[in-house]
């Protein structure tokens, strides 16, 4: 059945190859970033508009990757094209180098909305938001260590770069995970001096957490791990009793979750208040943003008016933290949230998307379950109780992506074997038309 997906694939998308093939040599995979390739090759995209995406061979596709989540209103929401034309225009440059009013007006929303967020600095990317909330976590706690968890993926940088995706026969028993590096590259003493913990398990998570509390600078996870798989309410509300009573930061990794859950993500939606939280993609408008935020004390080791001598200081800096274009964008996509519950329309869309999905599953018996929160999740092809990483490996992947292949095919997008996320442009009849493609794809995986 793949290779028959594959081979529909490469008839209805050959200029899509022939650009890969070109790319190929100039750019290592021929891709920017390794989560856009996938067997036998990414579609290459010419433009889009709300939920629509066109490739360069002509076809179009409802669009349920949105940038990986970054997306929650849709492609070129007129409301952040306008705010990004204005910007240039009013402002006559695409950065200034100075402080500006709109960093201002952004840290007043995120405070707003964020119950963590006393403080917050802008970076450039998800990725830095993690690397300088790890760093002024151990500044201020002034320990070393850093404890994730399996299966969680916080960006490309060295101390979190461990157990994203390993291999099941490298990695240990549940109750204690062996760290497996993620990368080539990374030094021995990071990986060791990084303590891996399973994921919605509060009492082995406890007992490996009791073994490195006096060197442990802080406890880093995504509420919802990697876009798709939430966490258990007792075991958040477990974690963050531990942390407190150990001195320990907490920090949320929001870059998923953030608006995807509500205006206040993860740690509203849980009622769990970390130390510290990063956010990114959805925040920035459909551009390049990110951000640490938390609590004062903490977060003013940043401060350059800090008493404190270099040495003591948080440094963070960045020529493009708080770029004006792209925080007039962030400031107009959470503006349109704001407005007529739109966080809850988003939600309600892939409500409806995932109960039709599993509708279907169930009816063409069909071992598959869908799981997810807010407005994001993935279908699982194994009918076992999903609660981490593990649990998701020793699912049917190849099942999946013969799914995920079929429904390109038949005009649904989503990079195959990733997260669905829904936008404000979804509409009812994009979802009835998808879930028809749906129908098509499990009745062929069924046959």
């Amino acid at each position: 059945m793949l290779e028959e997906a594959k081979s529909l694939y490469e008839r209805l998308t050959p200029s899509s190859k022939k650009l890969w093939m070109e790319a190929l040599e100039a750019i290592p995979g021929g891709v920017t970033a390794n989560i856009k390739y996938y067997d036998p090759y990414p579609i290459f995209a010419r433009k889009a508009y709300g939920s629509k995406l066109y490739d360069v061979d002509g076809n179009e596709y409802i669009d349920y990757c949105l940038c990986y989540g970054a997306l929650v209103l849709g492609h070129g929401h007129p409301d952040v094209v306008s705010a990004i034309e204005k910007q240039l225009k009013d402002g006559g440059t695409s950065i200034f180098g100075t402080p500006h009013e709109l960093e201002v007006l952004m840290a007043r929303k995120i405070k707003q909305h964020i119950p963590c967020a006393e403080m917050v600095r802008f970076t450039n990317s998800g990725l830095e938001a993690t690397l300088h909330a790890l760093r002024i976590a151990r500044a201020y706690t002034r320990r070393g260590r850093i404890a994730k968890f399996e299966g969680h993926y916080h960006g490309a940088h060295d101390y979190v770069l461990i157990s994203v995706s390993p291999l099941l026969s490298e990695i240990g028993s549940p109750e204690k995970p062996k760290p497996a590096p993620s990368t080539a590259g990374l030094p021995d003493n990071v990986i060791k001096e990084t303590v891996v913990l399973p994921f919605n398990d509060l009492d082995a998570t406890l007992k490996i957490l009791r073994g490195s509390v006096n060197d442990l600078a802080a406890v880093i996870l995504e509420p919802v791990a990697r876009g798709f798989l939430p966490a258990d309410r007792e075991f958040l509300k477990g974690l963050r009793e531990f942390t407190e009573e150990n001195g320990v930061m907490l920090v949320f990794d929001e870059v998923m979750t953030g608006l995807r859950l509500g205006l206040g993500g993860a740690q509203e939606y849980y009622g769990v208040i970390p130390d510290l939280t990063a956010l990114g993609k959805a925040w920035g408008g459909g551009l390049p943003f990110g951000a640490f935020v938390g609590k004062r004390e903490v977060m003013e080791l940043a401060s350059p008016l800090s008493a404190t001598h270099d040495s003591g200081k948080l440094f963070h800096s960045g020529t493009y933290n708080g770029c004006p274009i792209v925080l007039a964008a962030g400031l107009a996509t959470v503006e349109a949230l704001e407005r007529g519950e739109g966080c809850q329309r988003m939600i309600q869309t892939a409500e409806r998307l995932k109960e039709g999905m599993a509708e279907l599953f169930d009816r063409y018996n069909v071992d598959a379950q869908v799981v997810g929160v807010g407005s994001m999740f993935q279908p699982v092809f194994t009918r076992s109780i999903i609660k981490n990483y593990r649990d998701v490996a020793k699912a049917n992947t190849k099942r999946r992506i013969t799914f995920d292949l079929e429904l390109v095919c038949r005009g649904v997008y989503v990079r195959p074997g990733r997260t669905f996320y829904t936008s404000l442009a979804h509409n009812n009849d994009d979802v009835d038309k998808s879930l028809k493609a749906v129908e098509e794809a499990v009745r062929r995986i069924r046959r």
